[in-house]
Parts: C-alpha cells; sequence; structure tokens
C-alpha cells in the first residue's frame, strides 16, 4: 500500500476506479457479466485476500481513536482499491475472450501494484515503515520502482498491437481450472483458517466472528464452484457419449447408436404387441461413384441421401449409418405393406439420380435383433442378385 498521508494520495487513489472502468468496460466487450465461474472465482479470491486487508489495516484503523477521518479514509482506501483491482481483473482472467501479452502485461501490473501496497502494510505491522526506510534507504527507492514498473506495465498492455484483440467478443468458454488458479483458490480459502491459527498461537483471537463470516462465505463458494464442476463434467460427458454414438460425416446415429437402440426397440414391441420392421440399405455402385467422381463427391453424396432420406420417415423411426455406403432402418409399429413404402418413398428421394438396394425384414417377435438383421440382410443380397435398384424381403417371411 503506497504510504498514506502524502500529497500524492488523490493521484494514486484516483488509479483504482480509474482501472476498475476500464477492466469492467472491456469485460462488457468480451463477455457477459453473468459468467458464474469467474464471478465464484473473483468473489473467493477477494473475499480471502479482503480478510488479511480487514484484519491487518481496516479495523486497526477503525479502532485508532487518534486517526482523523481524512487519516482514516485514505488508510483504508488502499486495500479496498486494492481488493476492487483483484475482483475485477481476477473476472477479466477468467471469463471468456483473448489472451495475449497485452492481458499479461496488465495481469503483471496489477502484481506490481500489490506488492508494493503488500510491503507498506508488511512494514507498518513490523514496527512501522518509517523504521524501515530508516534502516534501509534503499528500500524506499526500490518500493518506488515497483510501483513505476506497474505503471510502465499498463502501457505495455496499452501500446501491445494486440491490445484491441482484447475487447473482441469472447467465442470460446472460461479458461480452465489449471494448477495456478487452483493454488491461488486453495490459498485464499486457507488465508482464514491460516490466521485463525495464528492468533490461536498467539493466545488472543482478536477477530473470531470476522474470520467465521469469511469461513463461512468460503465454505459456501466452494460449494457453488463444485456444483458449476460437476454440471460441466456431466455436459461434456453427454457431449462425449453424444459424439461417440454420432456418424462424424452424416450426422446420424452411427453403429453403436444402432445396437444400443435395437434391442430396446424389440423389447418395448414384445412389451406392447407391436410389429417392427428392420431394413438394411445400401447405395448401388457406390464404389464407382467414388472411383469417378472422387471421395469429396462420395461423402456429399452420402449427407444428401441420408438428409432425403431422413425426411420421408417418421419421428419415431430411426435412420443409422452402419458403415460405409450401408444404412439401417428401424420402423416401429410398421407391418410389412408399411415397411416397403417408406422404403419406398426413400428410394424415390435418393439425390443425384442414385438408387439403391434394400432388405427388407419383419420381426417375428421371437428372434434377436442379430437374428432379424441378419435375415433382413439376406434380403439386401437377394435385392442385389435380381438387379439392384429394388427392396426385397427374405423367402422366409
Amino acid at each position: 500500500m503506497v504510504e498514506p498521508g502524502g500529497s500524492a494520495d488523490p493521484f494514486f487513489l484516483g488509479l483504482y476506479p480509474a482501472c476498475a472502468a476500464g477492466i469492467a468496460l472491456l469485460i462488457r466487450r468480451r463477455d457477459e457479466w453473468r459468467n458464474g465461474t469467474a464471478l465464484v472465482d473473483a468473489a473467493t479470491i477477494t473475499i480471502g485476500f479482503g480478510l488479511l486487508a480487514w484484519v491487518f489495516v481496516i479495523e486497526p484503523a477503525h479502532g485508532d481513536i487518534q486517526m482523523d477521518r481524512l487519516a482514516y479514509g485514505t488508510q483504508v482506501a488502499y486495500p479496498i482499491g486494492d481488493l476492487l483491482l483483484i475482483a475485477m481483473m481476477t473476472r477479466l482472467v477468467r471469463g471468456r475472450g483473448a489472451r495475449g501479452p497485452a492481458l499479461a502485461a496488465m495481469v503483471a501490473a496489477l502484481g506490481a501494484l500489490l506488492v508494493g501496497d503488500s510491503s507498506w502494510v508488511i512494514m507498518d505491522n513490523l514496527g512501522g515503515a518509517e523504521k524501515w526506510l530508516g534502516l534501509l534507504p534503499w528500500l524506499g527507492r526500490a518500493l518506488e520502482s515497483v510501483f513505476v514498473t506497474a505503471f510502465a506495465l499498463f502501457a505495455v498492455a496499452a501500446l501491445d498491437p494486440g491490445a484491441g484483440r482484447l475487447a473482441e467478443p469472447a467465442q470460446e468458454r472460461s479458461a480452465r481450472l489449471g494448477p495456478g488458479l487452483l493454488a491461488l483458490l486453495t490459498g485464499a480459502s486457507l488465508i482464514a483458517p491460516g490466521l485463525l491459527a495464528g492468533q490461536l498461537h498467539s493466545g488472543s483471537v482478536k477477530n473470531g466472528w470476522s474470520i467465521v463470516l469469511c469461513s463461512t462465505t468460503l465454505f459456501l463458494l466452494v460449494v457453488v464452484r463444485m456444483a458449476g464442476l460437476v454440471r460441466e463434467v456431466e455436459r461434456q460427458a453427454r457431449q462425449v457419449r453424444d459424439l461417440a454414438r454420432s456418424d462424424e460425416l452424416t450426422g446420424l446415429p452411427n453403429r453403436r447408436a444402432w445396437n444400443d437402440e435395437l434391442p430396446r426397440a424389440l423389447e418395448r414391441a414384445r412389451r406392447d404387441h407391436q410389429p417392427v420392421v428392420v431394413a438394411i440399405v445400401d447405395l448401388d455402385h457406390f464404389k464407382r461413384f467414388n472411383d469417378t467422381y472422387g471421395h469429396p463427391a462420395g461423402d456429399r453424396l452420402l449427407k444428401a441421401a441420408s438428409a432425403a432420406w431422413h425426411e420421408t420417415l417418421r419421428k419415431a423411426d430411426l435412420l443409422a449409418r452402419y458403415g460405409g455406403e450401408e444404412f439401417v432402418v428401424l420402423l416401429p409399429g410398421s407391418d410389412a405393406a408399411h415397411g416397403h413404402g417408406a422404403l419406398s418413398r426413400m428410394l424415390a428421394a435418393t439425390p443425384q439420380g442414385q438408387t439403391f438396394s434394400a432388405g427388407l425384414a419383419v420381426w417375428d417377435g421371437q428372434e434377436t435383433s442379430d437374428e432379424l438383421l441378419q435375415r433382413a440382410d439376406q434380403a439386401l443380397y437377394l435385392a442385389k442378385e435380381r438387379g439392384r435398384n429394388r427392396i426385397e424381403m427374405p423367402a422366409a417371411a
């Protein structure tokens, strides 16, 4: 903390609201204020260090009856300003948006300010700043250089060619919980019990209620943070599960999803006494199409065909990519006639003048999913043998 009482106080104190306002505008441009994770992290760090400011600066100044109002206001304004900058900068760094040298310089500038301010607090609590400046004449110049360094770093941040990108709207999510941030959050959370341990060791607990209030608030913030992490892990797990069950090219369910859904569909049909139709669809001469027009054109055909086929089906139906140019279709509640009609509509919707061969099988109410799929596969081979561009059923059906 800059030594209070000098003529430079108005200039130093004016720095805090100016910096806070600038950071607030920057946050508004690049992120949303309702970023819960960033707000919780900022509150945790600020409250933890706020307890230190209360115990070592604000509360002693409040109890000093010899201090006039102006001196008291100046004394407490510095730590409050520091806490304001800690909160705003933590919110900025933990939020979404671009990183880069400019942001690093801003964080370093704030760190230098805090080092300088904390040095005055430490000296005041270890016999007074005048004592230490008298014992170590070079210390005053060293502290002045710390503040000069902070101002220089702010200038570096402002002059950096990439500084303008810091105000661009964010695209990515909040920064991850890395080792550095985890250590900082842990340290802030341990300040309250550390102060309590120190006062217990000295034999006099002077700030018991302040420590209790801070510990309770930090505990609640940690619970909120953990709940947010759990929700994020659950969201990522759902995303991974969806990716594992989706075909990357067409966006349809993949073979894994099909293998999971077909037995469940048969079980529902058995319970409800409903018919089920399963079909295997194979694009005709797809290898020749690939060789003629190239693999990118083949990929575009697969995407266009899957989209066109999907449009012809009901919401209850399932179309999945089984592998390569093979697709599978599940038609719950359909008999052979309805199934053949659905496949005929798909065949008519096939884009780019292409055709497919399809094998269709009606579940007999007893066979397993593998047995049903095998009969549909037999029907597919029958369709190919009979000239392709057709829909067939197995002879047993």
